[in-house]
């Protein structure tokens, strides 16, 4: 039989307050978005699919491979061909922008090689005009676009985003959002993406999946759906969102 292509995933991660227990799939070119509360596994589970933490159990595959079994690593996290990309994503400092996207096409460090051009997705990005800068003389939003190009650069073939907008502004923040639209139609790579934004989850995803306390729960997500709506229909001032609660405290009274 075939082996099914994307990923599919089942974790199970003992963290402090819970336990992280997660059955996951993303085919080649769907977008899912993770919601849920502060503290919820969320970027757990982003860093044991990126194998950058050991699950305590379950098992990851991706285009029939097997990743990781049990506590077993089966697959490196250099051999996987993740792209991970997060909020505070670094570069490096004593390198230009241009040269940040290069140093990732570099094939002796791992990269699909010069057929791609970096200045290109500079460009494709909105920032070639920074590509002589180095990092601390350009605004964040731009920062995060020349690392969104940076783990582009490497062609990933499992794309994870862990809220990598949610510092910035309204306008770059939009810009990028239409980037990862265009990305998600385009490319042939399962994404997963963190996010708090409820509407950018709704904008984005072509599935959206909410975890509370480790597990995923839909119950949660139809809540925060009708407070959205509710705080949209409002005339009068907007109320906190339920989704900035803690979820350790949200556990812990569950």
């Amino acid at each position: 039989m075939k082996a099914r292509p994307g990923l599919r995933a089942a974790v199970r991660k003992r963290l402090a307050d819970f336990c992280l227990e997660v059955n996951l799939a993303c085919a080649p070119g769907e977008l899912v978005a993770l919601v849920g509360p502060s503290g919820a596994g969320k970027t757990t589970l982003l860093r044991c699919l990126a194998g950058l933490e050991i699950p305590d159990g379950g098992d990851i595959q991706f285009n029939g491979r097997t990743w990781s079994r049990g506590r077993r690593i089966l697959c490196r996290p250099q051999q996987r061909g993740v792209g991970l990309l997060a909020q505070d994503a670094p570069l490096f400092p004593h390198m230009t922008v241009l040269r940040n996207v290069e140093f990732a096409l570099d094939p002796g460090d791992g990269g699909p090689g010069p057929d791609m051009d970096a200045l290109a997705l500079l460009e494709e990005l909105g920032v070639a005009h920074l590509a002589g800068r180095r990092p601390h003389e350009i605004s964040g939003g731009e920062r995060q676009r020349t690392a969104l190009a940076q783990v582009l650069a490497r062609r990933p073939r499992l794309l994870l985003l862990d809220e990598p907008f949610s510092a910035l502004d309204v306008e770059n923040r939009l810009a990028l959002r239409q980037r990862l639209l265009a990305l998600r139609d385009a490319a042939a790579v399962p994404i997963l993406h963190v996010t708090h934004d409820l509407a950018e989850a709704r904008a984005l995803a072509t599935r959206v999946v909410s975890l509370r306390c480790g597990r995923e729960d839909p119950a949660w997500l139809a809540r925060q759906m009708e407070l959205l709506a509710r705080e949209q229909g409002a005339e009068g001032g907007s109320p906190a969102p339920a989704y900035a609660t803690p979820a350790r405290a949200a556990c812990a009274a569950s």
